[in-house]
């Protein structure tokens, strides 16, 4: 099975491809852009599964999903998020998505889902979408709103105001005030300790 794994955190792409690969039976490539992704599929790389990160460089919310669900070469395509709620899980799902995985499920969990999607099902985590939101059990998530959360790991891959806005596609001074006010629900008071409160508690 190849499978294509685009999210922009290094760590979660390369664990991902160490856990597949010693399956034993999967074949995987990894980009840390949707543009890279999409770029390797046009010219002719066919995959009988895309993992895209919601969040990442280029991905525009559900305008990636769709983009590439469109691409002979993918044949099936899935949504990986640490930060997306469960409305954005059920419109992935309603969209004929392989699969929403959340990023808080473990590795062994994640290569279950991975299998399970490469073979023709669709994965939804029961646990997550029966929960009040995405960030059940983290006490560091709960303090946060969603749009908050997205801001937080915009941080934590050391993104400046403005391509944190530019990604969310929200303005600028909004991103600050998100900033601003995620400090305080979580104790930080410099970006840098933010990023590593968030990585600390496990969130991306």
């Amino acid at each position: 099975m190849r499978v294509l794994i685009a999210d922009d955190h290094d760590l979660l792409r390369d664990t991902l491809e160490v856990f597949l690969r010693g399956e034993g039976d999967f074949e995987t490539v990894s980009v840390a852009s949707y543009a890279e992704a999409e770029k390797l599929v046009k010219a002719g790389e066919r995959f009988d599964l895309v993992l895209l990160d919601y969040s990442m460089p280029g991905m525009n919310a559900l305008e990636g999903l769709t983009r590439m669900s469109a691409l002979e070469g993918a044949k099936r395509v899935a949504i990986i998020s640490g930060t997306a709620s469960r409305e954005v899980a059920e419109k992935v799902l309603e969209e004929g998505a392989a699969g929403f995985l959340p990023k808080t499920l473990s590795a062994k969990s994640l290569v279950n889902a991975v299998r399970f999607m490469a073979m023709g099902e669709q994965y939804a985590p029961l646990d997550f979408l029966r929960g009040d939101d995405g960030h059940v059990g983290n006490p560091l998530a709960d303090r946060l709103s969603r749009r908050e959360l997205e801001v937080l790991e915009g941080l934590t891959q050391g993104k400046s105001n403005k391509e944190i806005a530019r990604d969310l596609d929200i303005r600028e001074p909004t991103v600050k005030l998100h900033v601003k006010t995620l400090y305080r629900k979580i104790g930080a008071s410099n970006r840098t300790q933010a990023a590593l409160l968030a990585k600390e508690a496990g969130l991306f």
